[in-house]
């Protein structure tokens, strides 16, 4: 039980055994530096039960929780909060528990209801940019941590593989491509087809201007633009089954799949499940008719169905065209409906997607609810803030993008120049120092992205995100690596158990452990509130409780064997937790760096 818990029924018994009353809760803050105590509580709150003076009643609860409760071993009143000093024995045993267990931390699977996951969900015209690079990892980390929260996950993605930017890809290829393919042009097939929206868009320019010379105004000129007119007959061609068509689609998807599938193993990403857009589209449309016979849904005079959520406080939204033809509405909740037949031990969906879609998913939500499925209030949107560069916006169909691979790649070399700089790896093999880049520059991308808040827009800088100083991935990995060595230096039997008589905690060790008793509770918070960055800013917490201990404390120098065994002991479980906070923000720490 954990230390808060415990004191809360003490509390509890404390105040029905002083005062004849009952508290429903107890309200616990860290002490404040300038005063002796481990943790507070606070009066105050009481005294809507307890009559009396603060101090007063402070006083006597703690004089009580003094004498009759082994862990509590001195008290101090500091107007109406209740500062309370805990013996080390209920630290040490504490450490004694969780010293040997790998996954510290980590609940066991308690839910049979499993959530699924979705995140990236790309469009098949272009390779993966910084853009979804938070999308990912978000999605990633959030799934991680649900599992270590106790929680079956799933974990997948729908790919938006048909409509008009695909079509705008392709025709750009037939017209300008010569037959070109990823292993001719040596290029990844997701680049390859990108390049050919990028040339689609040109031509397109280009057409809009002549049509402007000619006469027409703007607006016209878009929609008359021969090369838009014949990428709209391509996807009429593609929706009627057209065999050359689908062909094409089929050959230039399949270039972006594997194209795809480089850069989620380069990012140390995965899935579960793919859905395809193209296999997706007509889903929703039986549910609309359902909709419709439930009084969800209402049609209007030219045909085309609705659903009124007006008395939501939102406004009216069409689930079908006057044609019979379905919009993203419907094909979601296709889709949502699809996975549950899929996987019917999923109780709830976690939707990545950027805070641009927030009303779309309010309404998405709303409408699966009021068509009667219970898992539809377990529904939730990861909302994200978009990523900024110190350069500006980024435009897909004008390449102005980052490209994933390439700030994968630009992050290695970032961490290469640095660690040089500082001399930090002059011993490595090149080999070695390769590998160690990748990890040094994918940590410090990941976690600088992670331990900002999901609904904050982040300005992403590179150089700043690889500094070996401060809130940091590499920082963080570097102390983990400090660790690692002071282990390999120690040759200490790590299973000794020590008790409180054979130890006298320093106040730095305490510091320790104290943060150390906060990770389990960190993961369940991170997983209710959908926050990875809950986790990442633990872990520096974490850390910086660390290095104040190293630098304060004597580890391997200690004077006494058991003060030594304790203080290796106990950097080996900052070291595991480190290592299990990281593992669930997807990041890899090095034995050596």
């Amino acid at each position: 039980m954990k230390l808060q818990d415990t004191l809360e029924l003490h509390v509890k018994a404390a105040v029905k055994k002083l005062f004849q009353a009952d508290l429903e809760s107890v309200e616990f803050q860290a002490t404040r530096k300038e005063f002796a105590g481990d943790i507070t509580v606070v009066v105050f709150p009481m005294l809507r039960v307890v009559k009396g003076n603060p101090v007063v009643v402070g006083e006597q609860i703690g004089q009580y929780l003094k004498d009759n409760v082994e862990l509590v071993k001195g008290f101090n009143i500091v107007k109406g909060f209740l500062n309370i000093e805990i013996d080390d024995s209920y630290y040490i045993d504490f450490f004694n528990t969780i010293k040997v267990q790998t996954n510290y931390g980590f609940a066991e699977l308690k839910d049979d209801k499993a959530v699924m996951v979705e995140y990236s969900s790309p469009n098949t015209n272009k390779p993966l940019h910084l853009g979804h690079v938070r999308n990912v990892l978000l999605g990633y980390s959030v799934s991680e941590i649900l599992k270590a929260s106790g929680k079956k996950v799933y974990k997948t993605q729908i790919i938006n593989d048909r409509g008009i930017h695909i079509c705008k890809s392709m025709l750009a290829w037939k017209r300008y491509g010569s037959g070109e393919t990823p292993e001719s042009t040596g290029l990844k097939g997701d680049k390859l087809v990108g390049n050919y929206y990028v040339e689609f868009d040109k031509a397109y320019k280009a057409e809009i201007s002549e049509l402007v010379a000619q006469g027409q105004n703007e607006e016209e000129a878009k929609k008359n633009a021969p090369i838009l007119l014949e990428a709209q007959e391509m996807l009429r061609q593609w929706e009627a089954g057209d065999k050359e068509v689908v062909a094409l689609w089929e050959k230039m998807n399949g270039w972006v799949y594997e194209g795809f599938e480089e850069t989620y193993k380069a990012i140390g990403v995965d899935f579960d499940k793919y859905y395809y857009e193209s296999q997706t589209y007509l889903l929703g449309k039986e549910f609309v008719s359902e909709g419709l016979k439930k009084g969800v849904f209402y049609k209007k005079e030219d045909g085309s169905v609705w659903c009124d959520l007006t008395e939501d406080g939102l406004d009216e939204k069409i689930v079908l065209r006057a044609d019979g033809t379905a919009v993203y509405m419907t094909q979601d909740i296709g889709t949502a409906i699809q996975r549950i037949k899929d996987y019917p031990d999923v109780g709830g969906m976690v939707y990545t997607v950027g805070n641009e879609q927030d009303y779309h998913f309010k309404v998405l939500f709303l409408i699966l609810k009021k068509l009667g499925f219970d898992w539809a209030k377990n529904l939730y949107h990861l909302s994200y803030g978009m990523v900024d560069l110190p350069s500006g916006k980024m435009k897909s169909r004008e390449g102005t993008v980052v490209d994933a691979d390439d700030l994968i790649q630009e992050m290695a070399d970032t961490a290469e120049e640095i660690s040089k700089e500082l001399g930090k790896l002059d011993d490595y093999s090149e080999e070695n120092k390769k590998a160690l880049y990748k990890i040094i520059g994918l940590g410090a991308l990941k976690y600088f992205i992670l331990k900002v808040d999901p609904k904050k827009r982040i300005l992403f800088d590179p150089k700043e995100s690889i500094d070996f100083q401060g809130n940091t991935g590499p920082f963080i990995q570097y102390t983990y690596a400090r660790i690692q060595s002071i282990l390999r230096k120690s040759n200490i039997k790590e299973n000794v158990t020590l008790s409180a008589d054979q130890i006298l905690l320093h106040e730095k060790e305490r510091d320790l452990l104290k943060q150390l008793e906060l990770f389990p509770e960190i993961i369940q918070n991170a997983a209710e509130q959908h926050s990875p960055a809950l986790v990442a800013n633990y872990t520096y917490d974490l850390v910086k409780a660390f290095n104040s201990f190293y630098q304060n404390v004597s580890i391997l120098g200690a004077e006494k064997d058991n003060e030594k065994m304790f203080r290796v002991q106990l950097s080996k479980t900052v070291g595991q937790t480190i290592k299990n906070a990281f593992n669930v923000l997807g990041i890899d720490v090095p034995e050596r760096m």
